[in-house]
Order: structure tokens, then sequence, then C-alpha cells
């Protein structure tokens, strides 16, 4: 059994929902919910179910109340806020949000903003729903922008200037999505599994090389998170598994 993972460093790493492949299930503790049972084996979950629908502020406080006290959850961002209304006008789907998130108190982590690929960068549109989302919420929060006009130095400017860190996605879409920007206290990669998104397994090498980049990211006092995203398949589960063994030796 290895240990939790980042707890005490600021470096976290889990996978998108905490749903138990059964090829991996004999890795976790036997009894109690999968959430329980993964929460005694990652530092981190990210909640990908948030975007498709809401969940009442109860579901988020029994989620809470089952995980130890260094756990977090980052939130993605409903879909009517991001893709629907596309950042526009999103001041009342905000709150609503923000008020049911809040029910994870102190275990609630980075939110997620993950941007539609056709949206493209406008700066009265950005600077708009980024300082309604800051002046509701002050925690940390990473946007994964995915239209390549989201890669210029005006819209990093912008994201450092409103402390929205920029996803490090894989794979990337243009060459700087890769690399993390904005606020330098949040580092977040997003693993999609690459070639093929959502399905493919990250060989070892690829994952050595991920370690390698997770261990020489500036650290002090900067929280750090590796989320594997490729979990169609059941790979997510086995990459974070592997790279907390990788970490830790």
């Amino acid at each position: 059994m290895i240990s939790t993972a980042g707890a005490s460093t600021g470096l976290r790493i889990g996978t998108a929902g905490w749903g138990l492949p059964r090829a991996w299930r004999g890795e976790f503790l036997n009894g109690g919910s999968y959430l329980e049972r993964y929460a005694a084996r990652f530092a981190a979950v990210e909640i990908n179910s948030s975007f498709y629908r809401q969940h009442r502020r109860s579901v988020y406080e029994r989620w809470a109340a089952v995980v130890p006290p260094h756990f977090r959850f980052a939130v993605k961002l409903p879909r009517a806020i991001t893709h629907d209304q596309t950042l526009v006008a999103a001041d009342v789907l905000l709150e609503v949000f923000l008020e049911e998130v809040e029910g994870l108190g102190s275990r609630l982590g980075p939110l997620l903003v993950q941007l539609p690929p056709s949206l493209v960068y406008d700066v009265e549109r950005a600077d708009e729903f980024f300082e309604t989302l800051r002046r509701l919420h002050a925690g940390p929060v990473g946007c994964e922008p995915r239209h390549e006009s989201w890669f210029g130095a005006h819209a990093e400017e912008l994201m450092r200037r409103h402390r929205i860190a920029r996803v490090a996605a894989d794979p990337a879409r243009v060459p700087a999505a890769a690399e993390p920007g904005g606020d330098t206290m949040l580092r977040y990669y997003r693993l999609h599994g690459s070639p093929a998104m959502y399905r493919s397994d990250y060989e070892p090498e690829r994952l050595g090389a991920i370690a390698e980049r997770l261990r020489s990211a500036p650290a002090e006092g900067v929280e750090r998170w590796c989320i594997f995203d490729n979990t169609t398949l059941g790979a997510a589960t086995g990459n974070a598994l592997a790279l907390v063994r990788l970490l830790a030796s």
C-alpha cells in the first residue's frame, strides 16, 4: 500500500472522478464508498460531473465529510456558464454554483474553467467574467482555454492580473498549451490521454517525464495539481497510481 500523494508537499495527484475500474480495485482498501477508498490513496480529485449537472450543497457537504482533512476537490464550472453563456452575463449562475460548492468547506480546492474550443479570446468578455468571478470567489482558479487566441501575451497578462492559472494540457492544441501560465501560485496539469484523448494509457517513459517535470517545477508556496482525465477505458487510475510511486521513489 503506497501513501496518499501530495498532502504535505503542495503536490496533488488524482483523476477526473473517483470511479475505481475493476482492474485496479485490488489497489484500494475494501469497505466504504468508492470516494472513501479513493481518498485513502490520493490527496485530490477533480469533479467533472458539475459541468453537466447541478449538485445540491448537501451533496458536496456529504462528500467533504467522508474524506481526510488534507484531501481537496477541484470542481469544474458548469457548461451553462462556459459553453452556453460563453462567460457572458454569468453572475447569477456563478453565485448559485459557488453557493453549492461552498458545501465542501475547507476541502474545496481550485475551480476549473474549461472553455469551448471555439471560444476566441475577447478581452472585454474575459476581463468582465474574471472580475465577476474574483468578486465572488477568492480561492485558486485554473482555466483551460482551447482556442489558439488565448495563448498570447495579452491574455497571459490578464490572467495574471486576475490570479487565474492557465492549465497545462496534454495533448496540447498549440505548443504553448502544454505549459502552465497565468497565476504562478497554481500549476495545474490536465492529462487527457495521448494520442487518443480520454482513452490512451500513458506509457512508463511518459510517466517518468511527467514525474521529472513535476519535481523540477517551482514548489515554494505553489500549489501543484496533476489530474489524469483519460478515464474512458480506466487508464487514469493506473497512471495516477504509477505517478505516485515514481514521485515517492
